[in-house]
């Protein structure tokens, strides 16, 4: 039996689009749920509000007959109906940027720290502030979320959207194809850094000739300890630092090592040729072409990929739990602030993140023709399912989503250790205000373009490449960028 589409964690995203999380309701969510429905009410029997919804995935052809239902069921509840428009992931932010500059309709739309970006456009004015809202109408989302999801994607003081109860923190893993770890007894014990992949990947380059040992693409980053200013770009906060020194990574003496690494696995054929303009490597995981890469984790990560692929995948950590500003708004849902129904938005948002029913007939379709139900809060998909299959991620709080057959019961428990674990990293809750530097950035991205991918993947020398791409990016105007964010980190420092 398929099972649902999974999502691991926002940083996969960032780097390439994978399989989306499946999840469960629970008893417990059954409280939650009623207070969800009631809180609210209905509208006395008047014409019912239609909010248009955009969000983001692949069109579905089931939606319409899915929202049908939803609508049903949301008119009661609250009053209103729902009109949901899905916009495919590669064209979402350029198609939401021109329905926000063209005052297209439209009341909820999904936003994050990597898809039609939050910050930027919470500035720009083009969400409605939420704070009276979320007092009025979102009671049942702040009981619900753990409040860091809440004070973390605070831009200027002040909430612009409502994130997605899902994994927290972000962890990064080595991860491996089993069947090859067994074939040749390798021992993935201390495996811990980049560096000490080498022999393994050595063994998978002597004896298999047809798999790619280090399956990497063009967004690849070697993975330094550091919290970045602008997810992408190389200025950075050193994790643990206190004094909050913005640097040049690209000057770290980390990020020097790394690079090395990487053009020695790069020429001794560990990683592809066609590294640095290979946009994916989803075809070798599907082919199972792949010996190891690196991923973003949460709790059953292994379970999920093994699923997904057909066969054993198994992972071991490359850093520690952490909460970034980009983990925290990996996935959210703001109101259009030119929505002419921001309260019955905000009611229908309390819904979705509090309501079992509600949260997983948009999840998963309709009962009995895309899944049925085997227990209170387990369900299988059906084989219409295909007509229906949502990025569960970007839909609200998956913490009421259903639990697939080969789930663990204790999921949400581990979920929530999870995020127990994650320490803060140190620019957590700032958000640059670009501003002053908006040319300089644009300069910058365009050298980024030019440069990045080659020497992330080890195409090129770092030696002769690192320092000409340095002072690229001097020119371009990085270190007017990095000293102001360093005056911003500063003040934001001293309110602390």
């Amino acid at each position: 039996m398929r099972q649902k589409k999974k999502m691991l964690s926002v940083l996969s995203l960032l780097l390439a689009f994978t399989l989306v999380l499946s999840a469960c309701g629970g008893g417990k969510n059954d409280a939650a749920n009623d207070k969800g429905s009631n809180a609210s009410g209905g509208n006395g029997g008047a014409e019912p509000v239609e909010l248009i919804w955009y969000t983001i995935g692949a069109p579905q052809k089931d939606t319409d007959k899915v929202m049908e239902e939803v609508n049903k069921y949301t008119k009661e509840k609250i009053g209103v109906t729902v009109k949901m428009k899905m916009l495919d992931f590669g064209d979402y932010t350029q198609k939401m940027q021109v329905n926000a500059a063209s005052g297209e309709p439209m009341d909820i739309l999904f936003t994050s720290s990597w898809a039609f970006d939050y910050v930027q456009n919470a500035r720009k004015g083009a969400f409605m502030q939420l704070d009276e809202l979320l007092e009025k109408h979102g009671q049942g989302i702040k009981e619900v979320l753990d409040p860091a999801f809440l004070e973390g994607s605070k831009v200027d003081g002040h909430n612009y959207g409502i994130p997605a109860n899902k994994e927290l923190p972000a962890q990064e893993v080595w991860r491996f194809n089993k069947n090859l770890l067994d074939k040749y007894k390798l021992d993935i014990t201390n495996v811990n850094s980049l560096e000490s992949l080498e022999p393994l990947l050595k063994v998978i380059k002597e004896n298999e000739p047809n798999i790619t040992p280090f399956a990497i693409n063009k967004d690849y980053g070697p993975l330094i300890p550091y919290d970045y200013v602008i997810q992408g770009l190389p200025m950075a906060v050193q994790l643990g630092s206190t004094d909050l020194k913005v640097v040049n990574v690209l000057e770290s003496p980390e990020l020097k090592a790394a690079l090395k690494t990487m053009r020695k696995y790069y020429q001794a054929g560990y990683v592809s040729p066609e590294a640095a303009t290979t946009s994916s490597t989803s075809d070798l995981q599907t082919a199972g072409t792949w010996f190891a890469d690196r991923a973003s984790t949460q709790p059953f990560a292994d379970n999920l990929w093994s699923q997904s692929y057909g066969y054993p995948v198994v992972s071991t950590p490359a850093d520690e739990p952490t909460i970034y500003n980009w983990s925290v708004m990996g996935s959210m849902q703001a109101i259009s602030a030119n929505s002419k129904h921001p309260e019955e938005a905000m009611k229908f948002l309390n819904l979705l993140n509090t309501d079992v029913k509600l949260r997983n007939m948009i999840d998963s379709g309709i009962e009995g023709t895309h899944y049925k139900k085997i227990s209170e809060n387990v369900m299988e998909n059906l084989p219409e399912s295909k007509n229906y299959d949502m990025p569960t991620f970007a839909l609200g709080n998956v913490m009421l989503t259903y639990l697939n057959p080969s789930d663990p019961e204790n999921k949400w428990e581990e979920f929530k250790k999870f995020n127990d674990s994650g320490k803060p990293a140190p620019l957590l809750g700032f958000n640059f205000d670009t501003s002053k530097v908006t040319t300089e950035l644009a300069s910058v991205q365009n050298v980024k373009a030019e440069v990045w991918s080659a020497l992330m993947t080890g195409s090129v020398d770092p030696d002769q490449y690192l320092p000409k791409a340095i002072e690229k990016f001097k020119a371009a105007g990085l270190d007017k960028i990095i000293a102001e964010a360093q005056k911003q980190v500063d003040a934001w420092k001293a309110t602390k």
